[in-house]
């Protein structure tokens, strides 16, 4: 079966033009034309790649690009907008938004296609290994977990870690420095399981700046305090001097407009199972989506443990 595609578009016209290009090469091909059913459509059709109009009658494309890079459960999947705008700053706002292309209608099929096809390649790449830091993808995290909760009776702790402010941060010092953020996190956290976890704990490079490590209950707390001593104990020589003694960038945004950015933290969300069983890894990715949300919430690093026990 080829790779999955969902279209999101409110022009039938457009969704049925996509839909034959994208069927006769190969694809499996969903659609969905009201916004408010997009998200749900997503979780359940289970998507390769996503094709989002930028403006609907009933949602802001933008937003809710947004919303799936927020968001556990959908930050991994390869986004491409399609609009009628060609206009620059929708471009920039649209790849801010955490998309990954942009074509604008009319487009042309071949090339459609080929920008599709490279996206998947790489995603499929991403996935199995990071090819930044060298840890395990998407694919091998969630063959992890589920292996993890096939066996029934063991306790395990799923810890979601992301660092905030990130992409301000990117923004202001370019991608070589980013790079050198998230290196030395993941260095940071491999350094501190070796240390301090399980020999058989799991790491791994979900992308962009967010990691996941498996270990057990009865290592969270010394675990997640610790990466977060060092992430911060690291972070003025991220910072040229004047921006770490203020405390934060200042920078504008694309209306032009002065911001106040704070340095970059760590939430780290902590889903487990030592109250409650876990059947699924898709409820460990909508717990670790709900606390992360919560913990983000919090100004400075932070760790939040589920508590649910139900």
């Amino acid at each position: 079966m080829g790779s999955k595609i969902i279209i999101i578009d409110d022009s039938k016209t457009i969704v049925s033009i996509l839909q034959d290009i994208l069927t006769k090469t190969g694809f499996v091909v969903e659609s969905v034309t009201e916004g408010e059913k997009a998200f749900d459509m997503i979780l359940s059709f289970q998507p390769d790649l996503i094709l989002l109009d930028v403006l609907m009658p009933d949602f802001d494309g933008i937003q809710f690009c947004k919303v799936l890079s927020n968001d556990t459960r959908t930050s991994h999947l390869p986004i491409i907008f399609v609009s009628q705008q060609a206009k620059l700053k929708d471009k920039v706002a649209g790849l801010e938004a955490g998309a990954d292309d942009y074509i604008t209608k009319p487009f042309a099929e071949d090339e459609l296609v080929a920008r599709i096809k490279s996206l998947l390649r790489r995603a499929k790449q991403e996935r199995v290994f990071s090819p930044l830091t060298g840890l395990p993808g998407n694919i091998l995290i969630e063959e992890k977990v589920k292996n993890v909760l096939a066996e029934t009776r063991r306790k395990f702790a799923f810890l979601y870690l992301d660092l905030d402010n990130f992409k301000s941060y990117n923004d202001a010092y370019g991608f070589f420095k980013g790079d050198d953020v998230l290196l030395t996190t993941s260095r940071i956290i491999e350094e501190v399981i070796k240390e301090q976890g399980n020999a058989d704990d799991f790491i791994g490079h979900i992308g962009g700046d967010d990691f996941v490590v498996i270990t057990t209950f009865d290592k969270v707390d010394a675990v997640c305090q610790e990466i977060i001593n060092r992430v911060e104990g690291q972070r003025e020589r991220f910072y040229n001097k004047k921006d770490f003694q203020k405390g934060y960038i200042e920078t504008k945004n694309r209306r032009g407009e002065k911001e106040i950015l704070p340095l970059i933290s760590l939430s780290i969300a902590v889903v487990h199972n030592e109250k409650r069983e876990i059947k699924t890894h898709w409820e460990v990715a909508e717990i670790a989506a709900e606390i992360k949300k919560y913990a983000k919430q919090h100004q400075g690093s932070i760790y939040i443990k589920d508590k649910r026990i139900e």
